[in-house]
């Protein structure tokens, strides 16, 4: 993907200086429509006046609207909310933090990725259990059933089956079925990107995909079961972050 120019003018204007911007949802995940908004996502650091009073305040800054032409929605956190998610089972802050799509980089970006490799345990798979079980139940739930929160299934268990197996972070479906190999996910890419009118599933599709579903959906407990990963962050881990976040604090960006 080529970063539009854009982007570049809308990361500048936001309110705090960040340490990164990075694209999320469905150009990330390697099904953009021509109408889809871009999500972008960043790590900013507030001043030490927004942050030594009894209140901290811009922890989290949305602002979801079109900028220049294109419908945004953005979310950045503050360093300090940030690392703490890192130190969670929170497969969000990882593909944010590890997107290929870069609106915007600091040399303290690339320390924060090396150090967050510290930070993914085996028990990210849980979060990838939850958000599939999640969006299989709306796809479920829908009628007409689309072809989007149905690839969005597919993502998320094979983002978390391949994070299992490899401790990398890849949120690109097509990406990820080059390993995988599934015949249909192409299609779906395919018909996700024709637009609406190719963008639902006949109701006969429903028995293969939910039995797809519970097929990856046991192959990613097993993924958990035979991983190697950390059970945890380790202090070495935790101390580094501490450590970047008092010398991004203290001399800002």
């Amino acid at each position: 993907m080529t970063i539009d120019p854009r982007l570049h003018r809308i990361t500048a204007a936001q309110p705090y200086p960040l340490l990164f911007a990075t694209i999320s949802g469905a150009h990330l995940y390697g099904f953009p429509s021509a109408d889809s908004d871009v999500d972008l996502r960043g790590v900013h650091v507030l001043p030490l006046s927004k942050v030594v009073g009894l209140d901290v305040v811009d922890e989290t800054v949305q602002d979801e609207r079109v900028i220049e032409g294109l419908e945004m929605d953005i979310v950045s956190h503050d360093v300090r909310k940030f690392f703490h998610l890192l130190l969670k089972k929170n497969g969000y802050v990882l593909e944010q933090l590890f997107s290929p799509l870069i609106v915007q980089t600091t040399p303290e970006h690339e320390e924060l990725k090396a150090i967050a490799k510290g930070c993914i345990t085996k028990h990210h798979s849980h979060h990838y259990f939850g958000f599939v079980e999640t969006q299989w139940n709306l796809f479920a739930k829908e009628s007409p059933r689309r072809v989007k929160p149905l690839l969005y299934v597919y993502r998320v268990l094979l983002t978390g089956i391949w994070l299992m197996r490899t401790g990398e972070i890849e949120a690109n479906v097509v990406t990820l079925n080059q390993t995988f190999k599934l015949p249909f996910i192409d299609e779906l890419v395919a018909r996700k990107l024709a637009g609406p009118e190719q963008g639902t599933l006949d109701d006969a599709d429903m028995a293969f995909h939910q039995g797809e579903y519970e097929r990856l959906r046991a192959e990613l407990q097993a993924a958990h079961d035979a991983s190697s990963l950390r059970e945890m962050p380790s202090e070495e881990t935790r101390a580094a972050l501490n450590d970047l976040l008092v010398r991004v604090r203290l001399k800002g960006l």
